[in-house]
């Protein structure tokens, strides 16, 4: 494995093998852990997350799919609809973590394949209907990359899937980004203790990436919507503290609490937002 790759899944591991007992105290029954979509003041963080689990499953038009491939697929949220509800006949998941993919590969969806893979590392079997990608993007990049090895980075992620992809096949792409604050001003609490190894893109960076290579259909900032998300979380732990604490000791919970109030307050202050895209990869001779 590369010293990138290795990075990648010791920032990944760092951060998500801390315990699925953990992240079940304080997760919505949906273990979904990413920006929920939220309408309404009467919404509930289950509803919230499963309306944003149906926009990215309806993005790639997942009832009518024959595979899918999930980059960064967590607890498994989006391959179990893919199996159950739209009933996929092959879904693939890729994790860095080894305790979300045992999780996922001890359900026995039917369809779904879990590889612990970089997607830099996928060799697919066949083309994909879809692919989705929630929550991934942030860790392909580095603190010490330069922007142009960022770009580079993002648009070869963007090639293999107009690769993978099969005509008239669509990417559902879910990131946080930097909004109004550069790198050079991001929280070293966040850069060290959270998310080492691993940087936001911008949206520049992003649509520099994807010209030529992947059209931006759709585009949505749901910046509010994670700092809401962060604050039900934030809420939900401080209400489970002390089995919190029995479970990975005082100073995880600590860091993870002020995790989780940074991270909201960066959001409603448009420090970084959260980008919801869709895309369609450019073929030479196709057109829609």
């Amino acid at each position: 494995m590369s010293s990138d790759l290795a990075q990648a899944a010791e920032a990944v591991r760092h951060h998500y093998d801390v315990g699925n007992a953990f992240y079940d105290l304080w997760l919505d029954a949906t273990r979904t852990y990413s920006c929920a979509l939220r309408e309404g003041s009467d919404d509930t963080l289950e509803s919230a997350q499963e309306r944003k689990l149906a926009f990215h499953l309806d993005a790639v038009d997942a009832r009518n799919a024959g595979g899918v491939l999930d980059v960064g697929c967590g607890w498994g949220s989006i391959l179990e609809r893919l199996a159950l509800t739209h009933r996929v006949p092959r879904s693939v998941g890729l994790t860095l973590s080894e305790e979300q993919a045992a999780f996922v590969s001890a359900r026995g969806l039917p369809g779904v394949d879990v590889r612990v893979e970089d997607w830099r590392d996928h060799e697919p079997e066949g083309r994909y209907d879809g692919i989705v990608s929630i929550g991934a993007f942030e860790h392909f990049a580095r603190p010490d990359d330069t922007v142009e090895e960022k770009i580079g980075r993002y648009r070869e992620f963007f090639a293999r899937c107009r690769d993978w992809l099969t005509p008239g096949g669509t990417l559902s792409l879910q990131t946080i980004a930097y909004a109004n604050m550069s790198r050079d001003h991001a929280s070293g609490f966040m850069q060290r203790e959270i998310f080492p190894h691993a940087d936001l893109p911008t949206l520049a960076e992003i649509t520099a990436a994807a010209e030529g290579v992947v059209e931006i259909r759709r585009m949505h900032n749901g910046r509010l919507d994670y700092a809401w998300t962060c604050e039900q979380w934030a809420r939900r732990l401080r209400a489970r503290r002390a089995e919190a604490t029995e479970l990975v000791g005082p100073e995880v919970v600590a860091r993870y609490e002020r995790y989780l109030k940074l991270s909201a307050l960066g959001f409603r202050m448009n420090k970084i937002g959260l980008l919801r895209l869709v895309m369609t990869p450019y073929r030479d001779g196709y057109f829609r």
